[in-house]
């Protein structure tokens, strides 16, 4: 980790410009495979993106460092609960960026418990999380989907 990138991490509203570059973080072959997703229509990608913004239960940042857009992360109700997400591209990966999102994030978002989902195999991720307190509630073969490849997913906690 390099203490100078991390110290210039800030998260930022997402605004339409993100979209495309976002888009493009969203078709990385290797980015999907550790995530377990496939990757969305640029109509689909778009769609969600525009809910998301519009809904008052998401909070929806852009990860940069200093100018430069890294990625995004966010914290969403799913079912009965709030989880939180990231993606950050892949240029930029092991340099500390997404576990300084993501705490970040955690000093916004006070709400508690916290849940997060990720592909066990995806270990650079769950290390993230876990760095941050979420633990490990269980570990389970999740089904493939539209949006997500048949895998390992570890679901965690943040109380």
């Amino acid at each position: 980790m390099d203490p100078t990138v991390i110290s210039r991490v800030r998260l930022r509203d997402i605004v339409p410009d993100d979209l495309p570059r976002m888009y493009e973080f969203n078709l990385d072959p290797d980015a999907n495979r550790l995530a377990g997703t496939i990757p969305r229509s640029a109509d689909a990608f778009k769609a969600n993106w525009e809910s998301a913004l519009a809904d008052s239960n998401v909070v929806a940042k852009a990860i940069s460092v200093g100018d430069l857009l890294t990625g995004y992360i966010s914290c969403f109700k799913r079912d009965d609960s709030y989880s939180v997400g990231y993606w950050v591209g892949k240029n930029f990966w092991g340099q500390g960026i997404a576990s300084r999102a993501l705490e970040l994030l955690l000093n916004e978002v006070t709400i508690r418990p916290l849940y997060a989902q990720v592909a066990t195999s995806n270990w650079a991720s769950l290390r993230v999380l876990q760095k941050h307190g979420f633990v490990i509630q269980r570990v389970q073969i999740e089904p493939a989907d539209d949006r997500y490849l048949e895998c390992e997913v570890a679901f965690l906690v943040l109380e």
